[in-house]
């Protein structure tokens, strides 16, 4: 049978995508109409979304947690401090032959330096922390991602549902003829109104809006993949693509200039007509959020590089990329492409994923910091350490600086605290006593150690007062994009148009030449996922780059094998 499939849960993809005799459907993604009968080529953990759990749950058994260096002080401070006491003991009793002026002194030493505000440098600034970017609807999951987030060079974003809004919404209307907009947004209302294809509703969602009554449309057919066709007021009008017009013989040359500059803007143009002309052109597209390019802008400002990873087509990647102005794009990705994206930019920096579908789970669990837009999958949830509960990318900005700002109040306070131990200790010990007879009372000590701890907790609780969204430039040593993907540095595409090329093997008999043959191929600059099937004989290689098909022999032979053929796909 034919119909259209919902697919934007793996590639992200808002437009469903047609799908007709001899073509792969996916476990997990939804069919929105038509009955198809499917034959399982792949199932249980042989699928599309078992894969996907399975890179999530295989990278998130790397993470390993990050060692905080005051609790390694902290194990040696203390030994260290009750040594000291011990010698001043034994040197005052020396000295005097006093033993409670010598007990007096060692226990001033033990008592004003009582790691109190060592121990409460970091935690209670990451409580703090954690309270302001709560009340600004950013959740950390945990200490380590609150540290780590304002650490990153790299912001990866997704396209859909991420930088846009994930739906189609209509944005542009032409007319031919002497028929208004209003009349021909009736027309193709009445169309759509029996459809449930996400195009169809953002039609009548829109006529809704701009208070427009659908027109009454009687034998309604839709054929899968090219439009539908009805009968309204004794006329009969088709709406569907350019080749359902062509198709039946109507005349698009003069909308060919609007439409070809329609789908420049990664715009989907929808053709309406009666039997024998064209009425107009509806354009729908996933529209950009209203705070996407002034945070995008913002996070450039702030001496970020941003890229965005999307399954979408080139095309429209393309035209998000120009009005979003990231730095980089990357279209056509897969799920595994992301993370194998992710994994390559952490050897220059560390990465922030922002994401909000299952197929952007692996790549928000590989970064170093995952952040998930708060209306986004259950499963991106899960896989994030950072929650964005207002789903607006300002907050990504907010959550970087709120990071940056809580790691330097950890740092001053930790200063602080050992700066108060290096002065008060030689003082409780007695260095002051053979020249100005001072000597320092153990409960003097007790209340200097407790104003340290007073002085540690008011600095953290300056945090308060942060202004999370403030822009201010932090300087970077950050690669950029094409220095990474491209090994010719005098490349001046801002886009990488993902390749793959298919090599067919000789020689493979178990798993363990899979793997040998995978190792070789990742090994090649320019190489994003490898992916080897022993079955089929075969490796496919997406790339960020055109490689030659001779080097890819050469590699295949240096490891013990034949290369019978070299395909694009």
């Amino acid at each position: 049978g034919e119909s259209s499939v919902d697919e934007s849960a793996f590639t992200g993809e808002s437009i469903p995508c047609d799908k007709s005799v001899g073509e792969n459907v996916s476990a997990a993604t939804t069919n929105l109409y038509g009955a198809i009968k499917c034959r399982a080529t792949r199932v249980g953990s042989d699928t599309t979304l078992s894969k996907i759990i399975e890179l999530v749950e295989n990278t998130s058994a790397k993470k390993a947690p990050v060692s905080k260096a005051a609790d390694k002080v902290s194990g040696i401070f203390v030994p260290f401090v009750i040594a000291i006491a011990i010698i001043t003991f034994i040197v005052w009793i020396i000295i005097t032959n006093d033993f409670g002026f010598s007990l007096a002194r060692a226990i001033s030493v033990l008592v004003i330096s009582c790691p109190c505000a060592l121990g409460l440098a970091t935690p209670v600034a990451v409580v703090v922390g954690s309270g302001i970017g709560a009340k600004n609807g950013i959740l950390f999951k945990s200490a380590q991602a609150l540290e780590e987030t304002g650490k990153a060079g790299f912001v990866v974003l997704d396209k859909t549902g991420t930088i846009t809004k994930g739906t189609p919404m209509v944005t542009d209307i032409f007319t031919t003829g002497d028929i208004s907009e209003d009349e021909l947004l009736k027309i193709a209302a009445g169309l759509e109104k029996n459809s449930e294809h996400p195009i169809a509703k953002a039609i009548i969602s829109y006529a809704g809006e701009k208070k427009i009554t659908p027109a009454n449309a009687t034998d309604f057919l839709a054929l899968v993949g090219h439009g539908i066709c009805a009968t309204i007021e004794d006329i009969k009008v088709m709406g569907g693509n350019l080749s359902f017009m062509t198709s039946n013989n109507i005349d698009t040359s003069l909308v060919e200039k609007i439409t070809n500059k329609l789908a420049d803007e990664g715009k989907t143009p929808l053709f309406f007509s009666t039997k024998e002309k064209l009425l107009g052109v509806i354009a729908v597209s996933d529209a950009i959020k209203p705070d996407s390019v002034q945070a995008i802008d913002d996070l450039k400002k702030s001496g970020l590089k941003t890229l965005m990873l999307t399954g979408d087509n080139h095309r429209t990647a393309k035209a998000i990329a120009k009005i979003s102005e990231v730095d980089y794009f990357i279209s056509d990705c897969l799920p595994e492409d992301k993370e194998a994206v992710i994994s390559r930019l952490k050897k220059h920096s560390k990465v922030i994923m922002v994401g909000d579908g299952i197929n952007d789970s692996p790549a928000l669990v590989s970064a170093d910091v995952g952040i998930a837009i708060g209306k986004g999958t259950d499963i991106a949830i899960e896989s994030a350490d950072v929650v964005l509960m207002k789903s607006t990318l300002k907050d990504v900005l907010g959550a970087i600086n709120l990071s940056r700002k809580t790691l330097k109040n950890i740092h001053q306070n930790l200063f602080w605290a050992f700066f108060y131990n290096c002065i008060s200790i030689p003082i409780a010990s007695g260095i002051l006593i053979p020249h100005f007879n001072i000597a320092l009372n153990p409960m003097l000590g007790a209340l200097a150690m407790s104003l340290s701890s007073i002085f540690v907790v008011t600095n953290a609780l300056r945090l308060n007062f942060t202004d999370i969204y403030k822009i201010k430039r932090t300087i970077k040593n950050t690669p950029d994009f094409k220095e990474i993907f491209y090994e010719n540095n005098n490349c001046n595409q801002k886009e990488c148009k993902k390749m793959k090329k298919k090599v067919t093997i000789e020689g493979m008999m178990c798993m363990h030449w899979v793997a040998h043959v995978e190792k070789a191929f990742s090994e090649l600059g320019g190489v994003l996922v490898v992916s080897v099937s022993l079955e089929d004989k075969c490796a496919i290689l997406s790339l960020s780059e055109d490689i030659d098909d001779s080097l890819l022999t050469d590699t295949v032979n240096n490891a013990g094998y034949t290369v019978i053929s070299i395909e694009n796909c």
